[in-house]
């Protein structure tokens, strides 16, 4: 049984007969596929020590620089950003910042929580955390409520954080 109209079975048109509407019925068939009852499994965290995030629905989407791709200039939104490449310029959004593991980034970052994995040359600043893992280089100052350091990541600069936004 076909999901459309096949020209060789209506009665209609000349020449249709029983075995000629046979042999024009396709192979395949459409087949009902079960709907699963249960949630997908959540997203696993990289191989590179950065959380997995779980999508909210409505969630703000995130843009990402590449390993392969240099850019300069200036990032400014409402989304995250994830740079796996270069970038030299500053970054301000209101959503988060990845800078993932062989990365480089050359500016100033503004965002509610930055993660680092790779390099970054400049100032950073955070409205809820930041989060500097054991492959990560910061070398400038780090401003945020919440500062993370693992074992083996560097940094060279101040730190300010755990400081009620009224005392800053």
């Amino acid at each position: 049984m076909a999901l459309w109209k096949d020209p060789t079975k209506d009665p209609s048109m000349p020449g249709s007969d029983g075995a000629a509407a046979l042999a024009a019925e396709p192979a395949m068939r459409s087949v009902a596929t079960p709907v699963p009852t249960s949630a997908p499994p959540a997203a696993e965290p990289s191989r590179r020590g950065e959380r997995a995030a779980s999508p909210a629905v409505g969630s703000a989407k995130e843009s990402l620089i590449a390993a392969d791709v240099t850019i300069e200039g200036k990032i400014e939104g409402a989304g995250h950003v994830r740079i796996a490449g270069r970038f030299k310029g500053d970054v301000n959004v209101q959503g988060n910042v990845t800078i993932e593991q062989g990365a480089h980034v050359t500016g100033q970052i503004a965002a509610a929580t930055v993660m680092v994995s790779g390099e970054v040359h400049g100032n950073i600043q955070a409205s809820s955390r930041v989060e500097l893992l054991e492959t990560g280089v910061i070398n400038g100052d780090v401003k945020a409520a919440v500062l993370t350091v693992a074992a083996g990541s560097r940094m060279r600069g101040n730190a300010d954080f755990g400081w009620p936004e009224s005392a800053k």
